[in-house]
């Protein structure tokens, strides 16, 4: 029973890709990270090299998984309760962890990281992921329309997601390079009213089935007029249209006004995570 860190993407995929796309609900997160490295290469997210580790269990089957591509956190995704245990030693002893200040894993899971990192730390983040049961329409229905983003709405494209970045205090700018990907698949909605867009949502790609809503922003001008109700609804036909059978999001669970519409339009709560940050 080991744990296996590299910065070799293609041995982590040989490895554990198979175990890691079997598992597409826990693992979203993982596999959207994964396929931005693989399409746009290991600096997608920052010049830092990104590393990558897999849990070999008694029996040899893999039973978890991980990256981190700095300076974002180390993204951990289902794991086993042998898996959660092993972590936790070689967060002392890994040199590749070493620099690792802060954990993204399910709240049980980063209890006991956290518990075993033996470094004063705090809850910074928290999310609650939901998937799609049975989509329904907003109730009211908000005014305007949906149309999928083209290459001359780049510009506020950028301006709005810097804006949901720093509103939800994630580190780095917004990604041209991300979203001009997201423009080549329709993967960006926006919501527009009276001829202007006033809210967006976008979807990743759908990796082994699934896909991820994500963001999803109105301007605060434009706020508790039921467009991001309607944008989110557009947006998550257009990721079943292209071909997803579980549609998946990540929601503030301290924010009953998102958690409140989610839920309306159809989507029930499947696990929480948490960020722990070395303090």
């Amino acid at each position: 029973m080991t744990w296996t860190f590299t910065h070799d993407l293609a041995a982590f995929r040989a490895a554990a890709g198979p175990a890691v796309a079997a598992e597409p609900v826990s693992n979203t997160s993982l596999l959207t990270v994964l396929d931005a490295l693989e399409r746009r290469g290991p600096d997608a997210y920052g010049s830092a090299e990104p590393f990558f580790g897999w849990w070999t269990g008694a029996d040899g089957d893999i039973a978890g998984a991980l990256l981190c591509t700095p300076p974002y956190p180390l993204l951990t995704g289902a794991l086993s309760d042998g898996a959660v245990r092993g972590l936790g030693a070689a967060l002392a002893a890994e040199p590749l962890l070493a620099g690792v200040e802060t954990l993204n894993a399910r709240r049980s899971d980063a209890a006991a990281l956290a518990a075993a990192w033996g470094r004063p730390s705090e809850v910074t983040r928290e999310s609650r992921l939901y998937r799609l049961a049975g989509l329904r329409a907003p109730d009211p229905v908000p005014a305007g329309r949906a149309r999928t983003a083209t290459e001359a709405d780049l510009p506020l494209l950028l301006d709005w997601s810097g804006a949901f970045k720093r509103e939800t205090g994630q580190p780095g700018g917004p990604s041209e390079a991300s979203l001009r990907d997201r423009l080549s698949y329709g993967g960006v909605l926006l919501w527009e009213h009276a001829g202007r867009p006033v809210s967006m949502a976008g979807f990743f790609r759908v990796i082994g089935a699934a896909s991820r809503v994500g963001p999803v922003y109105t301007p605060p001008e434009w706020r508790g007029r039921g467009y991001a109700a309607g944008v989110t609804r557009a947006v998550s036909e257009a990721a079943c249209a292209a071909g997803a059978s579980e549609v998946l999001l990540f929601t503030d669970p301290a924010d009953p006004t998102g958690n409140g519409v989610y839920r309306r339009l159809g989507y029930a709560p499947v696990e929480d995570r948490v960020e722990v940050s070395a303090v």
